[in-house]
């Protein structure tokens, strides 16, 4: 294991619990470093605190729904402290291979060799590992498919170099990809560039992180209720009314930010700035790079800008792990092929698993979490994996399920739906929260879990690894929400007399009433309709 990572963390939590762990290597560096994960210093996370905290281990009610990396980082810090999970870390470790014992047949075991931070080579022995390096390590830059990149004049780096705006100040900057990354640098560098261009090979649907009055967008979206309307009703409609309620707020067309694709085949791009940075003029989109001369970037439309500074690529990460055995990337691009993106089908036993090697439209911490409580349940021979082939054959059909929506096929296996990817691996441990039964039993409690967002308590109400509060959790995650935003008194506003309650606006209206009644259209009506259901009463008594 190779960077402080929240799977890091909770695979040290379940494998204490379970009474089973040796060591857990973490490398902790400040600046990046090859084959490292690297964040800029403005990321601020996309999903709020309450769908993406540890199930067993709430945010202080006081942390912002949607907080800095700095909080996040305090936040495991507070979980590590809480449950003494730093006796077993070797910080400033690295792992240089991870290779099956020539006994693997028989014993599942692997060999572990790390470098210590007095640059020392050690050799362990474990029973299972757990890689949660994640796959934001090697990143993915294509200058090879851009002519005349070797004679620009300017600077071309990938995000996984950027950490400020600080060295971009009054140039003109191109960034290239609209996935998260390519969106908050985009932003972050116009507001002290000359000019920023964003050049995109398709668009994006652009969503705030904001629902209606200020509540987190996630909280109002992800629910077991909205899960089954998505499967209740027709696609196209919830595509039309959807993408009409963003175009409602700025046009995608206009704007230049409309896709191809519709909204709920992709993940969208969250970002509460970029429409205002278009309209400030201080963002200018622009199509796909054909190629570069000397100091000007060429676009597919034939457009060219001149007196480029730099270019940044955020153009994603391959997903390698070149400390594991070669054997194990069996795909067609050499890629790792994983049963439920956690195991892989090829080993004679399972007792090797992958952490976060996934993409879902919801939190990744709960689902990271879920993934590392049944590798361990599996490792521990209490939740048992189908044969090889019927392994292969799921990963099939999971692939061909998405590549409608992810035409390239590396893109369309690591694609899982949020809740019932989770609800999957809750059922294979015996967490799933039981519906039927809270509405028999606990029917306040049933209206939070099944109308309510999909917070990762849930997962904590019954089964292995039952935390105790978990019920008080869910019935109070709103007043977390609230928490934050009240650093300020609002005083109430005198209660004001409705115009409803006035006594003349209420005498109007009975003598208007009582006119109509009087009328000659009226009464006889009023007399009909009496008549009516007086035979009505007496039909119905006989």
């Amino acid at each position: 294991m190779k960077a402080w990572s929240l799977s890091a963390l909770k695979a040290v939590t379940t494998l204490v619990v379970c009474g089973n762990l040796n060591f857990v290597f973490l490398s902790l560096q400040e600046s990046p470093e090859p084959e490292r994960s690297s964040i800029y210093r403005s990321l601020v996370v996309n999903t709020s605190k309450e769908m993406m905290c540890f199930s067993d281990f709430p945010m202080p009610d006081d942390y912002p729904n949607f907080m800095h990396n700095s909080q996040l980082l305090q936040y495991f810090r507070l979980y590590a402290e809480h449950f003494h999970l730093l006796q077993h870390i070797h910080f400033q470790t690295t792992v240089r291979s991870v290779t099956q014992r020539p006994d693997f047949s028989g014993s599942g075991q692997w060999d572990v060799v790390t470098i210590n931070k007095n640059n020392q080579e050690e050799k362990h022995i474990f029973d299972a590992v757990l890689v949660c390096s994640g796959h934001y390590t090697h990143p993915a830059l294509p200058l090879s498919d851009f002519h005349g990149h070797e004679t620009f004049f300017g600077r071309l780096l990938h995000s996984w170099e950027y950490k400020d705006a600080d060295s971009f100040k009054g140039k003109r900057v191109v960034v290239v990809g609209i996935g998260n990354s390519g969106g908050d640098v985009a932003v972050e560098i116009s507001r002290s560039a000359e000019k920023t261009f964003l050049s995109v090979r398709e668009g994006v649907w652009v969503i705030s992180r904001m629902a209606h009055n200020g509540l987190p967008l996630d909280m109002t979206l992800i629910s077991r209720f909205n899960s089954l309307l998505l499967k209740l009703l027709p696609k196209t409609f919830i595509n039309w009314s959807s993408e009409r309620a963003l175009n409602q707020k700025y046009d995608h067309r206009l704007y230049g930010l409309k896709p191809r694709h519709r909204l709920l085949d992709r993940k969208p791009l969250i970002n509460d700035d970029l429409p205002g940075r278009i309209l400030h003029g201080a963002l200018v989109m622009k199509p796909k790079i054909r190629g570069f001369k000397d100091s000007g970037v060429i676009f597919e439309d034939g457009t060219v800008e001149e007196n480029i500074d730099a270019v940044i690529f955020c153009t994603g990460y391959k997903g390698v792990f070149p400390f594991l055995p070669s054997a194990l990337s069996e795909g067609p691009q050499e890629e790792l092929t994983l049963y439920k993106r956690v195991f892989p089908p090829s080993l004679q036993h399972p007792t090797l698993a992958i952490m976060g090697l996934f993409q879902t439209k919801g939190p990744i911490m709960p689902t990271v979490e879920m993934q590392v409580r049944w590798a361990v349940k599996v490792f521990s021979g209490f939740a048992r994996l189908p044969s090889k082939q019927k392994m292969l054959e799921a990963i099939e059909v999971e692939r061909r399920l998405n590549i409608h929506s992810y035409p390239n096929p590396q893109q369309a296996v690591l694609q899982v739906n949020f809740i019932q990817y989770l609800d999957f691996m809750a059922n294979e441990i015996g967490v799933k929260p039981n519906l039927l039964r809270l509405f028999l039993t606990d029917p306040v409690l049933w209206v939070k879990v099944f109308f309510g967002p999909c917070t990762p308590y849930q997962y904590r109400l019954t089964g292995p690894g039952q935390w105790a509060g978990a019920r008080q959790a869910i019935l109070t995650q709103w007043e977390r929400v609230a928490k934050p935003f009240k650093t300020r008194v609002v005083q109430e506003p005198e209660a004001q007399r409705s115009l409803l309650r006035s006594p003349w606006l209420m005498a109007c209206a009975a003598t208007t009433v009582m006119a109509l009644l009087l009328s000659n259209k009226i009464v006889p009506l009023a007399q009909h309709a009496s008549q009516v259901l007086d035979r009505c009463s007496r039909f119905l008594w006989d």
